[in-house]
């Protein structure tokens, strides 16, 4: 794991600490006012939420070598009244997301060897570089934790998203015309992650999160590789209204 992803895991665990250390005093206090509590008025208004974002990743295991740069534009609203149910006590919101700006770098095409079972090795070209597309996740599904904070909001959500890229992803051996073959320009990302909103001032907060994301094709092409596990580090700003 990079120093940068590190510093942003650590970051987001002591805040996640911090909003369920602070006092209950400090909660209630001024009651649901957004410039006294920003934490407890956004979600007593039931608020819409939205603004811009931007991912760093990166592939584990055999994708280790993969790094991802996102970036978009994401919404959302809480869509019923705050459940207490002792710690996991929160409040449900719909959200979701477009990424017009979506970057894989791949290690750049080079010759691989390929073992099969009862067959010789074989030595073949397989593509790489960087792949450029679009994303849409069209579905997040996110829970708002309760907590004594007044500015810091902890969450944990499940998602599922489609990718287009301009060429086919993830590289694989090349066909004649010295494309990637056998894999698919459309994947699919179901997706699972933990994260925190932070209230700098009354409706704007800064949003840290890690989402662990996996990419595949479901078989869209005659092979599915895909990239079995990936860390994104999402950094973003909300406005709410």
């Amino acid at each position: 794991m990079s120093q940068i992803a590190r510093i942003l895991l650590f970051v987001l665990m002591a805040g996640t600490v911090a909003a369920w250390a602070e006092t209950p005093r400090a909660a209630v206090a001024g009651g649901d006012n957004a410039e006294i509590n920003p934490a407890v008025h956004a979600r007593n208004a039931h608020s819409w939420e939205y603004g811009p974002f931007v991912s760093y990743g990166f592939g584990i295991g055999d994708r280790s070598s993969f790094k991802f740069l996102w970036g978009g534009f994401q919404a959302g609203k809480s869509m019923f009244p705050a459940v207490h149910a002792g710690p996991l006590s929160g409040q449900f919101e719909y959200s979701a997301n477009i990424m017009p700006l979506w970057q894989a770098y791949t290690p750049a095409p080079h010759d691989q060897t390929f073992t099969y079972p009862g067959l010789p090795s074989q030595v073949a070209p397989v593509g790489g570089g960087t792949y450029r597309g679009v994303s849409l996740t069209p579905v997040i599904l996110r829970w708002n934790f309760l907590t004594q904070s007044r500015r810091v909001q902890p969450w944990f959500q499940g998602a599922g998203g489609l990718i287009y890229t301009t060429h086919k992803f993830p590289p694989d051996v090349l066909v004649p015309h010295g494309t990637p073959g056998a894999t698919s320009v459309w994947n699919f990302s179901p997706q699972g992650g933990v994260g925190l909103h932070y209230f700098i001032r009354p409706k704007r907060s800064l949003d840290l999160g890690v989402n662990a994301v996996h990419i595949s094709s479901a078989s869209l092409g005659d092979r599915n590789p895909g990239v079995n596990a990936s860390l994104q580090f999402q950094l973003g700003y909300t406005y709410w209204k």
